[in-house]
């Protein structure tokens, strides 16, 4: 039963994460002028207008049996269905990228934060034992959000880092690097698959959630 528990927080702590991810990619995009996000009714914490049936449901599923069920210990992880974004509504194009893409891990960044904030607050004011329950949904959903900040962050299109460095980049040399996304998906989840990526990026998530933790 406990596992049972355990495996629907770990849900919830995910939904809870993806959406502001790809909230804030529209959020930003909205503030630097591009109306897109907007105007898709994609700039609502509603899971119904995220929900990606491959990213949400059948790869978080997938991992959850996995981790719960089979004893394999795995990261839960997931994404919501891409916000879309029109860059040239702004003023700069390639800047203007950078900071949606930043937008993203950023709020997970902040999510993680306030999830340690919270988990303080109840560890200072009341029993451990009472709160059991909603520690262990903060700490997954602190874990999650840091890990998905650092997955995303990886420079392999078209994940945010690679929006990020493609900033850097000499006009034909981005255009070229960001050309790539069709084949970045592949190359990613044979590099999580393959190599030990996965657990590396798991285990610094799991290294900074207990510095900034109770």
């Amino acid at each position: 039963m406990d596992r049972a528990i355990e495996g629907i927080l770990a849900i919830l702590a995910l939904i809870c994460t993806v959406i502001p991810h790809e909230v804030a990619h529209g959020y930003v995009s909205w503030k630097l002028g591009d109306p897109t996000a907007k105007l898709s009714r994609r700039l609502t914490l509603n899971p119904l207008r995220h929900i990606d049936p491959v990213g949400s449901i059948l790869v978080p599923g997938i991992l959850i049996f996995m981790r719960f069920v089979t004893r394999v210990n795995v990261p839960v992880f997931g994404w919501a269905k891409p916000v879309p974004i029109n860059p040239w509504y702004f003023r700069e194009p390639a800047k203007g990228i950078m900071y949606v893409s930043l937008a993203g891990p950023g709020a997970n960044v902040g999510m993680a934060l306030l999830a340690a904030g919270i988990g303080r607050a109840l560890w200072a004011f009341g029993p451990p034992d009472f709160f059991y329950w909603p520690m262990v949904f903060l700490t997954y959903l602190g874990i999650i959000s840091l890990f998905l900040a650092l997955i995303n962050l990886l420079p392999i299109p078209p994940l945010d880092g690679s929006r990020v460095l493609s900033y850097f980049l000499p006009p034909d040399l981005r255009r070229q690097y960001l050309s790539l996304g069709m084949f970045g998906l592949v190359f990613l989840f044979a590099l999580l698959y393959f190599t030990p990526v996965l657990e590396w990026l798991g285990n610094i998530a799991i290294r900074i959630w207990s510095f900034i933790s109770w």
